[in-house]
């Protein structure tokens, strides 16, 4: 049996996870949940899956959450409250595995301390390693731990590379990457009207449950930009090698083209439990709780070139990584702030990709070679992108 640390246990990826691990509660043991804001929730998978240790962000919370489970079943978990304790019950002794599934930069240090702790990283955060770049992935080979990609994109490519693949490997095998998109819900809406554009609106992905702020970035196409970051890292390969394709049926989750002409693609229904029961199992496979997929319902499959003119945040992405150095680190710090501005509703739907641009033109590419480095870029960003929020608001 192993033991699981789930960071962001309350949001969709840790909510799915729970319920893949509870179809095989004789393989895992849940050590630590970890939660932000919703508490209730918090409760009730203590209540279901019994965790060593609870981490809430908030003090104030957590002490509240101490004094509720005293006279509860789980009387006996241990509360921890701040930043410091989602490191320190992701590098426990008793965890073996950790699942990062905390949205946005403050999931890096966490997700950075138990790669450095050897531990089996099951990684849905994309921005610690989009922030972070060189510096994980070093740390992952330093520590022997093994980096197993959630995002169903990157565990796509992941099992479609050479058995027994390892993640930040060059697999000389493979020529090329398709990494497919959806195109959210905006793909086919005149480009004219996508300023008036709601909040509402843009977290209503036509195939996937997830998180607004995630959300937001799939119908910018962030998401696919940040994702074509990580499978540079993930996979070894140049920006050039990847190809970002829209496929708005999300039945192929990606596909690896290999030297002999050869096109392996991965196929699914959208359920994030897929590629989570994945990782889980890993180098095994087990039940998933998703649906079979039923290919004759399918009927047909779309492909498409992404208009860069309808999402300039994937054109800003591959400026990015073609820049290099910092470059990432800040287009990720000015989007969260961006995409955290609109579900404010402070700023229309098309600054998002205003703010960004506006943002990365005070930075120049240097190295980030150091974690101290990333993060002060990190923080100067968010400074910056703010600003920019002010000249527009």
């Amino acid at each position: 049996m192993k033991g699981i640390c789930i960071l962001g246990a309350t949001g969709s990826i840790g909510v799915s996870t729970l319920d893949v691990i509870a179809r095989h509660s004789e393989h895992y043991k849940v050590v630590a949940l970890t939660a932000n804001n919703n508490v209730e929730l918090l409760y009730t998978q203590c209540l279901a899956h019994h965790p060593e240790y609870v981490v809430i962000v908030d003090e104030q919370k957590a002490n509240a959450f101490r004094d509720r489970i005293k006279t509860s079943p789980v009387a006996d978990i241990n509360v921890l409250s701040g930043a410091k304790a989602l490191a320190q019950v992701a590098t426990l002794a008793q965890v073996d595995s950790v699942m990062a599934a905390i949205v946005g930069a403050a999931g890096l240090l966490p997700t950075l301390a138990a790669a450095k702790a050897g531990k089996t990283v099951l990684l849905a955060n994309k921005e610690a390693l989009v922030m972070s770049g060189a510096i994980f992935m070093q740390a992952v080979a330093e520590s022997g731990a093994h980096l197993l990609p959630i995002d169903s994109e990157h565990n796509a490519i992941f099992q479609c590379m050479p058995a027994g693949y390892s993640a930040g490997v060059k697999a000389l095998e493979a020529r090329r990457i398709l990494l497919t998109a959806s195109g959210g819900p905006f793909r086919t809406k005149p480009i004219e009207e996508l300023a008036t554009v709601t909040p509402d609106q843009a977290v209503a992905h036509p195939n996937w449950d997830m998180g607004r702020k995630i959300s937001v970035d799939s119908a910018t196409m962030m998401n696919k930009g940040l994702e074509l970051i990580e499978a540079c890292l993930l996979f070894n390969m140049s920006p050039d090698q990847i190809q970002v394709v829209i496929h708005p049926q999300s039945v192929i989750h990606s596909m690896v083209d290999y030297v002999d002409g050869s096109v392996l693609a991965q196929m699914g229904n959208p359920d994030m439990r897929i590629p989570i029961a994945h990782a889980l199992a890993w180098p095994e496979r087990f039940d998933s709780g998703a649906a079979p997929l039923d290919i004759f319902e399918v009927k047909h499959m779309d492909f498409e070139q992404p208009d860069l003119d309808r999402f300039p945040c994937l054109r800003l992405a591959i400026e990015a990584i073609d820049a290099g150095g910092v470059m990432p680190t800040v287009l990720n710090a000015a989007n969260e702030i961006a995409v955290e501005a609109f579900l404010n509703e402070q700023v229309r739907y098309t600054d998002i990709a205003v703010i960004i641009e506006r943002s990365m033109s005070h930075f120049e590419a240097k190295k980030a070679d150091t974690l101290e480095i990333v993060l002060a870029v990190d923080q100067q960003a968010r400074t910056i992108a703010r600003q920019v929020i002010e000249t527009l608001t």
